[in-house]
């Protein structure tokens, strides 16, 4: 695991932020669960809406999810006046993303000045089961905040 270097005392309240602005996590009911230095967790509850022609998830529902915990992931561990755009990532779907919400647990393997290295996984969670659907690397570049 990476070492984890805090450098805003305020990350959380930045990355929650940050998270309250994307269009697209609003628009797929998704939730920022858990946010801790070097770690996201992201929630979507099911909707008919997000779904693929057999009724599971659609996988561009779970890259969105799995891209934006590692994003904030990243952003968790960058100084005051940083943010985030995603540069590189591949994403591996498993197995089917069938289940009561996606779980998306972003966390970094290494955090540069510039560049930041994550690993994501995203999970099809029901009554007592998780289902490991998918995972992804991802790259993450720093920028200055606009």
């Amino acid at each position: 695991m990476a070492d984890m270097v805090v450098r805003n005392e305020e990350f959380e309240e930045v990355v929650r932020a940050s998270f309250g602005r994307q269009g697209l996590m609003a628009h797929l009911g998704a939730e920022l669960a858990s946010v801790a230095p070097g770690e996201v967790r992201i929630e979507v509850p099911f909707r008919p809406q997000l779904t693929q022609q057999h009724g599971m998830f659609h996988g561009g529902v779970t890259t969105s999810i799995a891209d934006s915990a590692c994003g904030y992931s990243a952003l968790t561990l960058m100084p005051a006046g940083s943010e985030v755009v995603s540069v590189e990532f591949k994403i591996n779907l498993l197995a089917p993303a069938r289940g009561e919400r996606l779980v998306a647990r972003g966390r970094v393997v290494r955090a540069g000045r510039t560049i930041t290295v994550c690993h994501g996984d995203v999970y099809a969670a029901g009554p007592g089961s998780e289902v490991h659907c998918a995972t992804m690397v991802a790259t993450m570049m720093r920028v200055e905040a606009a």
